[in-house]
């Protein structure tokens, strides 16, 4: 199969490696010095080149905040039966915008990154199929994210988006609440170091990436959640009150069970 990769960062140049031996690959990226060690994969960075290459699969890794604009961008360059594909981490307008392009599409969501897991083993990690795709877009990524070993689920776009609420937005917060009220350790602990290394993982991905997934529009709930629970903690702390710290700490053990 011809396909062409959009963005060659992390996640572009992960595709590029695992799909270069079995398919026609080539990767598009307006900066050409970010191409420069893309392997057994042809490297475009003007859309003319793409028209002639006649991809049957696109792969959207660019940022989110650039996705749609990329797809845009190269659509007007692409054979009608060409099958669109993202792997964007929030799903908000992505229905809308590939029943108005008049192209097939198929929309997943890997659900690692390059930054926490470990590529050469991800039976631990998973990947979501978005219900509402292609039957032979979804057949390819079954088959490919099977390959990995990964863990494959299905949900519609919007629940895709509640559980990335869920999943992702409370997390970062947690993790960004943490960095927020960070100061130097001379003789960290055990738990502080692993939660730094949480938080030095987190603020090494792309800003317009964190913040896409906390402005996702469910998002907010669970901030609430947050700020509601830390509210609680922090009366109970403040009265010293151990029977109600012994019913907190009952509930968070039932949760992560």
């Amino acid at each position: 199969m011809r396909i062409l990769i959009l963005g060659a960062g992390k996640m572009g140049t992960f595709f590029s490696d695992v799909l270069c031996d079995k398919h026609d690959v080539a990767m598009f990226d307006v900066n050409a010095k970010k191409l420069k060690f893309v392997f057994n994969t042809q490297r475009f960075t003007s859309v003319d080149e793409i028209e002639g290459f006649k991809p049957e699969l696109v792969i959207n890794c660019s940022t989110i905040k650039y996705t749609l604009d990329a797809f845009r961008m190269v659509m007007p360059y692409l054979p009608k039966d060409c099958i669109l594909s993202d792997i964007s981490s929030v799903k908000t307008g992505f229905l809308d915008f590939y029943k108005e392009s008049g192209f097939r599409f198929v929309s997943t969501h890997p659900m690692f990154g390059p930054t926490f897991a470990s590529l050469s083993d991800l039976s631990t990690q998973n990947a979501i199929l978005i219900a509402e795709s292609d039957h032979l877009g979804k057949v390819f990524f079954k088959d490919l994210y099977d390959s990995l070993h990964l863990n494959i689920f299905e949900y519609s776009f919007a629940e895709h988006d509640v559980t990335m609420a869920y999943c992702l937005s409370v997390p970062f917060a947690s993790t960004l609440a943490f960095c927020s009220v960070m100061k130097h350790q001379d003789a960290p602990g055990t738990t502080f170091k692993r939660h730094m290394s949480i938080a030095h993982g987190l603020l090494s991905e792309d800003d317009f990436l964190i913040s896409e997934i906390l402005f996702n529009p469910n998002s907010v709930e669970q901030l609430r959640l947050i700020q509601a629970r830390l509210t609680e903690l922090e009366n109970i702390v403040s009265s010293k009150d151990s029977e109600a710290m012994k019913q907190f700490l009952t509930r968070a053990r039932e949760n992560v069970k």
